[in-house]
């Protein structure tokens, strides 16, 4: 063998093992299909008879009840491209006395063909949506199929908390607060701009920004005890994080990170630069995170308390043990599934996960 042989031996050999996931499969669980035959649930909620509301990407929503799926019509027009379709969704935390249910997707609105992201609200009769609003129209539209985001959150002042990837555009939106994109965003519940958020008084800011320099946040979850926002970023090749959201803050994207392009080659020398927050965990290489949720019930023992993310790329579920609010274990729950799109604790304390081609399950601890 010759040394330029040896060589590219060595490459693929070292290319091969950086790509391999280490995390250790924990064989304590098993699952209940609950909802089968399902493309790509891509987010999901419990209404108060705890039914669901599922979003399927394609631009389908859908109520289960009683083993039941119902279509919901009405909907907005979907611009299902890439990874944009139909997206998440979550209830009002009044759902009980408005009605009000919120929903993310891509939207063609407006003058520029493609799309972005949207956000609406609107309430069920009779199997179809009525009172449709929309509260959050990203712009500009465009034909790339990347990054869309787009998880919701409430927080416990009734603020809704929304993300919009950077839609492929690295280099200009998500460092700069004039454009959408790369950022988490926060609204009152009627789409109107809090008084207090970070930029409103700076000149042609996005005033529902919250925070900025993301890259494409696919999952965000409330944490039970402390109230934090907590989200986590589909990161490039190796480089994807977990954050807490702080008021006006810089998460970095594209000039801080801990990944590299896809091809291998470098875009940043820095993982770390005064103004910028450093995340509390990041995963080298990278599982392509989607769908994170606490365990806040006592429905799995000493599990209580941990962060639940789902891996797209390795196809399981990872339980991040917590301490300090660091990530000090990780462990592959649901492992081989299939790929994990979204998690929910139910009103039941059980934990549910959509993955692609199967439908919704419920984890089971052994």
């Amino acid at each position: 063998m010759n040394l330029r042989s040896i060589v590219l031996t060595l490459i693929i050999s070292s290319t091969i093992a950086c790509a391999q996931d280490k995390n250790p499969t924990n064989t304590e669980n098993t699952h209940e299909i609950i909802v089968s035959d399902l493309d790509i649930p891509w987010g999901f909620t419990f209404l108060p008879d705890e039914s669901m509301l599922i979003t399927e990407k394609s631009g389908n929503l859908i109520h289960f009840k009683d083993g039941k799926k119902t279509n919901i019509s009405g909907l907005p027009e979907i611009y299902v491209r890439g990874q944009g379709g139909l997206l998440d969704i979550v209830l009002h935390p009044n759902y009980k006395t408005n009605g009000w249910i919120y929903f993310s997707y891509a939207s063609p609105k407006g003058n520029d063909s493609g799309g972005n992201t949207a956000i609406s609200r609107a309430k069920i009769k009779n199997n179809s949506l009525t009172e449709l609003q929309l509260l959050y129209k990203a712009t500009p539209n465009t034909t790339k199929g990347q990054h869309f985001g787009s998880r919701l959150v409430f927080d416990e002042n009734g603020y809704l908390f929304f993300s919009i990837g950077e839609r492929g555009n690295r280099d200009e939106n998500p460092q700069d607060i004039t454009r959408d994109g790369g950022k988490i965003y926060r609204l009152n519940d009627d789409g109107s701009i809090p008084e207090d958020n970070p930029f409103v008084n700076k000149a042609n800011a996005k005033t529902a920004i919250y925070s900025y320099g993301h890259r494409n946040p696919q999952g965000m979850t409330l944490h039970p005890n402390t109230k934090d926002i907590w989200t986590h970023e589909h990161g490039p090749k190796g480089g994807d994080e977990i954050n807490i959201i702080k008021k006006g803050k810089n998460y970095g994207w594209p000039i801080i990170s801990y990944g590299v392009n896809y091809s291998g080659t470098s875009f940043t020398d820095l993982t770390k630069k005064d103004g910028m927050e450093e995340p509390l965990h990041y995963w080298d290489p990278s599982i392509a995170p989607s769908g994170m949720a606490f365990i806040n019930s006592n429905k799995y023992g000493n599990w209580n308390g941990n962060l639940l993310v789902g891996s797209l790329k390795f196809q399981y579920l990872d339980l991040c043990t917590l301490k300090d609010n660091k990530v000090i274990k990780e462990e592959r729950l649901l492992n081989g599934l299939g790929r994990v799109r979204c998690v929910e604790q139910g009103p039941d304390g059980y934990i549910y996960v959509g993955i692609e081609n199967l439908g919704i399950v419920k984890l089971i601890r052994k």
